[in-house]
């Protein structure tokens, strides 16, 4: 063998199958994949209807898909927005309330991003944890879609034009299932292609190291909190498209269901980790199911504690909480070990010489 093959400290050679091992590893999307194939394989044995009603399943997908893909930005940042359902509704409601719909359209979207703005203000700014001050955004966002409206459905001027806009073009695809397909791939060029975007996960994997290698990190928070709302209020001018009236008091199950897909996706809460792609495994599941259960006959309520045990079981089977429950199974089994076999430091007693 010659000398000039041998180099010393060079890593070891990789076949193609290990280093398709690697990647897979990586991914995060397995619990969605896993989930999906059981709600598909279940459906298809007590409720093949769903496969039918492919059009239902597929606007319910687009409506959570849009509120769970802008969550995700989030959530991958480390951070959490509770305020996305209220603004859906609240950007549903200014729309109504213009004359005109384009004018609605604009007015609905740049609700979207000052809510996002304010969002960020309180997180970036004032250094309140997100997580309370976007559960103050949902109340207020709450109130005032209900004061907007007095607390009344509100039509749209031109429901000719909404009515247009909920029918098929192509098939089962409707616009707002067209419109889902476009902000899924803009997203995932954003986040897998563009520095910025790649900037999101860094900022959410450890944030003290993101500031040292020079990241903008204030900037992205900002950035992830505004395209979360630009792209909650696009699901709510979508969602008010096709009811022709703005409700001030739907919603009610958007924020459960767009955070369960992120999480059954495998988006980690701590941030950091996560994918577009698996947020859309994870709505696409919990669409099938929540379809399969309506055909059934099984009332809204009782669908929320079935989409509350999967997200729990998402929770559970996440890696980094299986690994901390391991090392809390191990420390007290050792703690334990430890004490049984505690030595005996009793000093023996001495007899008195006489």
């Amino acid at each position: 063998m010659s000398s000039a093959n041998l180099v010393f400290g060079a890593p070891p050679e990789t076949t193609r199958g290990q280093r398709w091992t690697r990647a897979l590893k990586r991914r995060t999307e397995w619990r969605g994949a896993i989930l999906l194939t059981i709600v598909v394989v279940v459906a298809l044995l007590f409720e093949p209807l769903v496969f039918s009603a492919y059009d239902v399943t597929l606007s319910r997908v687009a409506l959570v898909g849009l509120v769970a893909i802008g969550l995700t930005v989030v959530i991958i940042m480390g951070e959490l927005d509770l305020s996305v359902a209220s603004t859906v509704v609240l950007s549903g409601v200014v729309m109504a309330s213009m004359p005109n719909l384009v004018l609605g359209v604009l007015a609905a979207l740049a609700t979207g991003l000052v809510v996002g703005a304010v969002n960020a203000f309180f997180v970036v700014k004032i250094g309140i944890n997100s997580f309370i001050a976007t559960l103050g955004m949902l109340f207020v966002l709450r109130g005032l879609a209900l004061v907007l409206s007095n607390a009344k459905p509100v039509p749209l001027a031109d429901i000719s034009t909404a009515i247009a806009f909920g029918m098929p073009f192509l098939g089962p695809l409707t616009p707002r299932i067209l419109l889902f397909a476009v902000v899924f791939v803009l997203l995932l060029i954003f986040l897998t292609r563009v520095r910025a975007g790649r900037e999101i996960y860094a900022v959410g994997g450890n944030r003290q190291a993101a500031r040292d290698a020079g990241i903008p990190v204030n900037l992205r928070l900002v950035t992830g909190f505004m395209l979360c709302g630009f792209v909650a209020a696009l699901a709510g001018v979508v969602d008010t498209m096709e009811r022709t009236a703005a409700d001030p008091t739907a919603g009610s199950t958007i924020l459960l269901s767009s955070i369960a897909a992120a999480i059954i996706g495998g988006v980690a809460l701590n941030g950091g980790r996560g994918s577009i792609l698996g947020t859309l495994i994870g709505a696409l599941s919990l669409a099938i199911l929540e379809v399969g259960l309506t055909l059934t006959g099984v009332q809204v309520d009782i669908q929320q504690i079935f989409i509350g045990g999967v997200l729990l079981l998402a929770v559970i089977t996440d890696p980094a909480s299986l690994r901390a429950a391991g090392a809390s199974v191990r420390t007290v089994f050792a703690g334990r070990r430890a004490r049984g076999t505690k030595p005996d430091v009793s000093v023996p007693t001495t007899a008195s010489s006489s």
